[in-house]
């Protein structure tokens, strides 16, 4: 018998993956200011400081983009044009369902109510949802972007478990980030299953009561297995 009595998951590379090109995505921003390309959309992932700023997404870019023209010597480029131009390419509805994400959904709705939280604006994560068909799955949705806190900060997970009736302690949350989704999850009271890209990755200085390498891996959790 499983030990919990809901389950809460982050959205983004916990249950989808993006599958827009994003070199093209990368090259069509250029596009849009009349700018050659400099630089490859690896070096500008590397050059974003923290998660998203959802209220400053072209600024939160746009600093991203003049640390790599830094780089190649084109200071003459307009940042934040980069940024907006970015912004307005990214596709929400590009996102497929990881692997084994519907047998870890099926196995999660025998423990109870299951909710979403993730740090990312409402109109694009609900889009997502919406087109990897799985919204109705949950009965409760939390969007950071949209609260005075986001994660780590507890109010998120606080928020869901408040409109699931369910204590922290009988609750579970599965993400992929150590600093933001198993530092939350655990500040808030859950325990945490932190999903970790590659195996083998350590967890350094933080302790997630559970480590997989596929969300395949959650049911057995669940079971009591683990």
């Amino acid at each position: 018998m499983a030990e919990f009595d809901a389950v809460l998951f982050d959205l983004d590379g916990t249950l989808c993956r993006r599958t827009q090109d994003t070199q093209a995505m990368y090259e069509r921003a250029f596009e849009l200011v009349g700018e050659t390309p400099f630089g490859e959309p690896a070096a500008l992932w590397s050059a974003l400081e923290g998660p998203p700023d959802h209220d400053d997404r072209i600024g939160y870019f746009g600093a991203g983009f003049a640390r790599v023209a830094a780089q190649h010597g084109r200071t003459d480029v307009d940042p934040i044009a980069l940024g907006r131009s970015l912004a307005s390419v990214i596709e929400n509805r590009a996102v497929t369902l990881l692997p084994g994400t519907e047998a870890a959904l099926e196995s999660a709705a025998t423990c109870g109510p299951m909710a979403v939280v993730t740090n990312g604006p409402k109109d694009g994560q609900r889009t997502k949802l919406d087109t990897l068909g799985i919204t109705d799955r949950f009965d409760s949705f939390v969007y950071g972007a949209e609260l005075p806190r986001a994660k780590p900060h507890s109010l998120p997970f606080d928020r869901a478990l408040e409109e699931l009736g369910v204590p922290a302690e009988r609750a579970l949350y599965i993400g992929n980030s150590l600093p933001y989704d198993v530092a939350g999850a655990q500040n808030a009271g859950l325990s945490a299953v932190w999903l970790r890209e590659n195996s083998g990755d350590s967890a350094g200085s933080y302790e997630p009561e559970y480590v997989v390498d596929s969300i395949e891996e959650l049911p057995s959790i669940l079971r009591g297995e683990r």
